[in-house]
């Protein structure tokens, strides 16, 4: 096992990588996101874990800092990041166990233990840093997790394509975070998916609001069966409708174990809302898993 930082791999590209102008942007996405009205009702007792987007932060960083602003006012101790493995490099869910995670903005320590006790759950779970060092969709989560949640150490997990065992792999994990917040840890699941990916901007509203359904539901086998229909229908330009549907399916089993019942919607916007061609568009959304 070795203590090697992980460093970063998109600095510079999907976030600035002065950190200057990164702190800048980070704080303005966060102010943002503060004062948008929350959803009535939620407590923050209730809250076991969350959905982020992650595109570059200047188009999806906004939807992504309303869960993480929510984070802030739980004040986690540790943050299990389920991300997306877009080069399919772990076989199943792979667990960085190495040491921190570097960004402009400073360095984020890893829940060694915990992570430890994740991999020793047994297949699929399995420690593998080497599928974290070129993958963005924990990375750039990062600036927003160390100004909103100062002090939090991370578990990042690589929840592969490959992996055929979502519900099973997501309740053991679940099982074991429900065990450790019972015992008084405030410890946060979050997934990392963007959602529709490059239909027209009326499209993927269409299809990320018939995705979210389930989704918030936590029904990630009516999720899977639903995306796979849209998918068949041939809308245009539409490949995919969420990128990071295996963490997610992989997070909805393991929160329903936590104890959540449904999912709250913080908000959704595609990549035209922030500047981006209408015509090619990527979606995105925040929830809030309770």
């Amino acid at each position: 096992m070795s203590d090697a930082p992980r460093p970063t791999a998109v600095a510079g590209t999907f976030y600035p990588a002065e950190p200057g102008r990164l702190g800048q942007l980070v704080d303005t996405l966060l102010a943002g996101a503060a004062a948008a009205a929350q959803p009535a009702g939620m407590g923050m007792e209730s809250i076991v874990g969350g959905l982020v987007p992650h595109a570059g932060l200047v188009y999806s960083g906004a939807i992504a800092a309303l869960t993480w602003t929510l984070a802030g006012e739980i004040a986690p101790t540790t943050v299990v990041l389920a991300g997306t493995d877009h080069q399919a490099s772990a076989a199943g869910v792979g667990v960085w166990t190495g040491g921190p995670w570097q960004t402009p903005l400073g360095e984020v320590p890893v829940d060694r233990d915990l992570a430890l006790r994740v991999a020793g759950l047994g297949p699929p779970f399995a420690p593998d840093d080497d599928a974290h060092f070129l993958e963005h969709s924990l990375e750039v989560q990062l600036p927003l997790l160390l100004r909103a949640c100062p002090g939090a150490r991370i578990v990042p997990l690589a929840v592969s394509p490959r992996l055929r065992t979502h519900a099973d792999a997501g309740a053991r994990l679940g099982r074991l975070l429900a065990e450790l917040r019972s015992g008084g840890d405030r410890i946060l699941l979050i997934a990392s998916s963007d959602m529709a990916h490059y239909p027209p901007a009326r499209v993927c509203e269409e299809v990320d609001d018939r995705l979210l359904v389930p989704l918030l539901e936590l029904d990630g086998e009516a999720l899977d069966e639903l995306e796979a229909a849209v998918l068949r229908a041939g809308m245009p330009g539409l490949v995919c409708g969420l990128c990071g549907i295996d963490p997610v399916r992989f997070t909805l089993a393991a929160v329903a174990e936590m104890g959540a019942t449904q999912g709250i919607l913080l908000g959704k916007a595609t990549s035209a809302d922030a500047g981006g061609h209408p015509r090619r568009t990527v979606g995105y959304a925040a929830a809030a898993f309770v």
